[in-house]
């Protein structure tokens, strides 16, 4: 993939783009998740002015080039204007998902140390503690700058702020092994100019698509396929604010809206499946994507079904844009199950402990060949994380930390990580951080968390727990440690299981092995999946 000479500013050079030749074409469209709800529809030009305005006001608030702003919203407007202004002014916006609690957020704005803070009213409740600028989007609180009135003072026209395309663009914090989330930071190349890969290629995005990703917008997935993928190809970008998922509501939508593109992570398409697809109608829906990890042959057969089009996995990581994947061409069979072939831009392999390519179907880590040439659309760094970044480059290759197989016709299929991460709903979840807040509890002596296998959610956050003396085991303890993680980390971290241990499996030198307790976890779910085969397979007594 080729890159920009020197100069690259998303929203000047392709929104602006796409402003001055195709001004009334439609951009975004927001509604609400009930019927009837109100819409936000803007053109192109619409946006480019409402960024422009939008960054007129953040430099009002002494927001500049090289600032971080944490930028924490539902799915309105504002968070795609926003993002857009943040990139005229030369900020670096973090995207965070509404799911934290004060405590995580007090822990990201300590850790990236930002300018400005934005977010809404309910945001604002678990902001109250930040002392930079507060900004809220609809309503004048006390201590906050209300955007709705501030942003009526502000000119739609902008003088432009250049920004160099290696300049930090965005910063995304992502779960780490011991505790410390990963701040991941990406230049102005790496990642709004090289999502034109994902766009379209894997996306397969045209101008006259309209284009729905329901991914939470405080993760990466978001700035694939919500943002930078779909308007680099000038397609037209949907978004629904729902709080709760609605399978009903969501396949109503298909129709409603004639939704020609379709983006899901594996989760929500498992829960999608629980309804009859073949009830609804998908009168524009031409093609569908996922990442995030494998699908069974079982949905993407109901799905096939219902729709009458196939689900084309692809493969990334926050630190990438897409660099694995199916992708729609008579050159390129689909392969259900797997993750699909090297993108262009990518010399991708299997290696194995020692940094050295395997044979064709043994199993590995994937990583990046980027002692030749680096890839365009790979991070810059781990921010402040100097010793992360040096973990994650090594020999020459950039380790993904995830582990799979490349057949001998160039597919790749994923086995898993190569740590302990837990990727639970599309959530990637380090065990020590959900460790650490299980030991805050004063029942609390030890504590191990793993992935469980679950068919739903791909696994489940788990905790092996070792109680102090004078604390017995039992279902109202186990139910007071899950309410008093959920008063103090994200839902998605909670244990939902709690499991009595007299003791961990350790090494002799006292770490806990936490590969124990997952191929613990893998066994008793091979066993129960065995189990219930020989039920279902059982002839009735007479």
């Amino acid at each position: 993939m080729n890159r920009p000479e020197k100069y690259y500013n998303f929203t000047w050079d392709t929104i602006g783009h796409w402003a001055a030749v195709r001004p009334g074409a439609d951009a975004l469209l927001c509604v609400g998740a009930e019927q009837g709800a109100l819409e936000t529809r803007l053109t192109f030009r619409e946006l480019f002015r409402k960024a422009c305005q939008a960054a007129n006001f953040l430099n009002a608030c002494q927001v500049v080039k090289g600032d971080r702003v944490v930028i924490m919203l539902p799915r309105i407007s504002e968070w795609w204007i926003f993002m857009l202004a943040l990139e005229l002014v030369g900020a670096v916006p973090v995207p965070a998902t509404q799911l934290l609690t004060q405590g995580d957020l007090e822990f990201r704005v300590k850790s990236c140390k930002p300018k400005a803070l934005i977010t809404d009213k309910e945001g604002s409740e678990k902001a109250s503690f930040f002392d930079g600028v507060k900004i809220q989007v609809e309503e004048a609180l006390p201590g906050w700058i209300c955007f709705k009135e501030e942003v009526k003072k502000a000119r739609d026209q902008f003088s432009y702020v250049p920004t160099l395309a290696d300049d930090p663009s965005i910063l995304y914090f992502t779960s780490a092994t011991n505790g410390q989330p990963k701040m991941v930071v990406h230049s102005h190349c790496s990642y709004a100019w090289s999502h034109r890969l994902t766009g379209g290629l894997w996306l397969d995005l045209r101008p006259d698509d309209l284009h729905w990703n329901i991914s939470d917008l405080g993760w990466g997935k978001a700035a694939w396929s919500s943002l930078y993928g779909p308007w680099q190809m000038g397609a037209t970008v949907f978004a629904m604010n729902f709080k709760k998922f609605q399978p009903v509501r969501i396949f109503e939508t298909f129709s409603q809206y004639k939704i020609s593109t379709f983006c899901a992570p594996p989760t929500a398409l498992r829960l999608l499946m629980k309804e009859d697809v073949r009830k609804y109608k998908f009168p524009s829906l031409r093609h569908c994507v996922s990442a995030g990890e494998p699908l069974t042959h079982e949905v993407v057969s109901n799905w096939k079904n219902g729709t009458g089009l196939d689900i084309y996995e692809g493969y990334g990581q926050t630190e990438t844009v897409i660099q694995i994947a199916n992708v729609r061409s008579r050159y390129h069979e689909l392969r259900v199950g797997s993750m699909g072939k090297v993108m262009p831009g990518y010399d991708i392999h299997i290696v194995d402990e020692n940094q050295q390519p395997v044979k064709d179907g043994e199993e590995g880590e994937i990583a990046i060949r980027v002692d030749q040439e680096r890839p365009v659309g790979l991070f810059t760094e781990y921010w402040g994380q100097p010793e992360m970044t040096r973990n994650a480059f090594k020999n020459g290759w950039y380790l993904t930390g995830d582990r799979a197989i490349c057949d001998p016709d160039g597919y790749f299929w994923f086995t898993g990580r190569a740590d302990d991460i837990i990727k639970s709903s599309d959530y990637r979840i380090g065990p020590a951080e959900v460790e650490s807040t299980l030991l805050k509890h004063p029942a609390v002596l030890e504590a191990a968390v793993v992935g469980k296998p679950d068919a739903t959610r791909c696994q489940l956050v788990k905790a092996f727990v070792v109680l102090h003396d004078g604390y017995a085991n039992s279902s109202e303890l186990a139910q007071d440690i899950q309410k008093h993680c959920r008063a103090l980390t994200a839902s998605y971290k909670l244990p939902r299981e709690i499991e009595f241990v007299a003791e961990l499996p350790k090494t002799t030198t006292g770490k806990v092995r936490r590969v124990e307790l997952r191929e613990l976890e893998k066994h008793r779910a091979a066993v129960a999946r065995e189990k219930q085969y020989l039920q279902e397979t059982q002839s009735p007594s007479s």
